[in-house]
């Protein structure tokens, strides 16, 4: 009797198991059919990558998967022990009841602290200065390690957004080269609204989704830049239009559509513009006041140092550092700081290029060349070595009509940069036997003005 009594239940375990196929619990698997508080245990005793991929699965697992509860308890386990990352904060946060922080908060704020926690450890790479540029050495290196990236939203005057990934990027000693290739996602030229770059940092993890850390560079207004574009090259199928110092704008010759945009960044606080803003806001670089000197009445105007570089999209030209640059009171001239770095009449100084003066691009399937165009990295360091003016942009190389030249016979070539606060100016020959460009002379101008704001002086 015992035996049979046994058998029962069994029987009528199975005949619930037929009778509950049509109810809607029947549907869930074994896990989703358990308590929240159970899952919430067993979910527990994994790590942040992993419950990054599991609130992918479906709604439920998404729910818990972000459970302030699991992240507050990810928090203080991963970071409680680290005192470069934990702030002072951290054990105010960690004894406040989960509820009264909104859904998903603590996972946000792990994220937010690893990212701090990866910016203080690859920040050391960036006290390594180069002698040179006066900038880190390794700006690139971090760069890449940091998975940083950079991506442009384009605005149309209708108000629609497209968001494109950077095509290509060179990098050389002192900046980096962007371009973006958007075919049929760019508006034509003439129904740009706004421009709006951002340094993309995705955080390392293992789910396909990684978590997202977005740095406002740039907003640009395309009505405001228009007003300053100019014409800088064009081939047969190209034409560039320079909006404003560092962009370009590739744009079919006679036509409205954009084949690329570009941008040119320089390497001073890149790092930092990248990663450190908002998406709303942009990185604020703090004010660091440089040594002020009573004794020596010429301070602000001696002791400059410069390094440059020109180079296209595919190579470098030129690259030099020129040090113990100065101007003496009486050369203040029209409200500029003259610093001559290559004298026209100093033939040990003339600097020849390893390649001609152009501007490749690249566009889908097309790819050409627009002469006389090339990009320029210039970094002016004070007498303390520190960054005083820095300026990446493409420019324009001029034929010059120029008086006869006894040391050189050819063509003489006049580059011209220009902002509000610094000029610059190189002259070069075209060499027909060498077939190569000789830098025969570069000048400096420094804004008067940005050189009182700078040094607190009143020249």
């Amino acid at each position: 009797m015992a035996a049979s009594k046994a058998v029962v239940p069994g029987r009528a375990l199975r005949t619930s198991k037929g009778a509950d196929k049509s109810s809607p619990a029947s549907t869930q698997s074994f896990m989703e059919r358990l308590p929240s508080e159970i899952l919430i245990k067993i979910l527990s005793y994994l790590d942040a990558s992993t419950l990054c991929c599991i609130n992918h699965i479906n709604k439920i697992f998404y729910q818990l998967a972000n459970s302030n509860a699991l992240w507050r308890k990810l928090y203080i386990a991963d970071f409680s022990k680290n005192k470069k990352c934990m702030d002072k904060s951290l054990l105010r946060i960690a004894t406040m009841e989960v509820q009264d922080r909104p859904e998903g908060y603590y996972k946000r704020l792990y994220f937010k602290t690893v990212a701090e926690c990866d910016m203080i450890k690859w920040t050391r790479r960036l006290g390594l200065i180069s002698i040179h540029t006066g900038l880190p050495s390794q700006t690139e290196w971090v760069i890449r390690n940091l998975n940083v990236t950079w991506e442009l939203t384009v605005m149309d005057k209708s108000g629609r957004e497209s968001t494109l990934e950077q095509s290509r990027s060179q990098f050389t000693e002192t900046s980096v080269t962007l371009c973006w290739s958007g075919g049929d996602r760019l508006p034509d030229y003439q129904q740009i609204s706004t421009l709006q770059l951002y340094g993309v940092r995705r955080l390392a993890c293992v789910s396909p989704k990684r978590p997202v850390c977005r740095s406002l560079m740039e907003k640009l207004d395309m009505q405001t830049l228009t007003k300053n574009m100019q014409v800088i090259g064009q081939d047969r199928l190209m034409q560039l239009k320079l909006l404003q110092p560092g962009i370009i704008i590739g744009v079919w010759r006679d036509q409205c559509s954009v084949a690329f945009i570009m941008f040119t960044l320089h390497f001073h606080k890149l790092v930092e513009r990248s990663t450190q803003g908002s998406s709303v806001c942009s990185y604020v670089e703090p004010v660091v006041q440089p040594p002020f000197c009573d004794i020596d009445p010429e301070y602000g105007l001696h002791g400059y140092q410069l390094h440059i570089v020109l180079h296209n999209t595919v190579c470098e030209l030129m690259s030099g550092s020129f040090s113990q640059l100065f101007c003496r009171r009486t050369q203040i001239s029209d409200g500029l700081i003259q610093l001559t770095v290559i004298s026209s009449t100093n033939l040990s100084q003339h600097t020849s290029l390893s390649g001609d003066i152009t501007l490749p691009w690249c566009c889908e399937a097309l790819q050409g060349t627009v002469e006389n165009c090339c990009i320029m990295s210039l970094t002016l360091l004070d007498e303390f070595r520190k960054p005083f003016k820095c300026v990446t942009s493409p420019v324009s190389a001029e034929l010059e009509r120029t008086p006869v030249c006894y040391d050189y016979d050819g063509e003489h070539y006049l580059i011209h940069y220009q902002d509000s606060d610094i000029q610059v100016k190189m002259r070069l020959v075209w060499m027909n036997e060498q077939k190569q460009f000789i830098l025969i002379s570069l000048v400096v101008y420094v804004s008067v003005c940005y050189v009182n704001k700078y040094f607190s002086r009143d020249y």
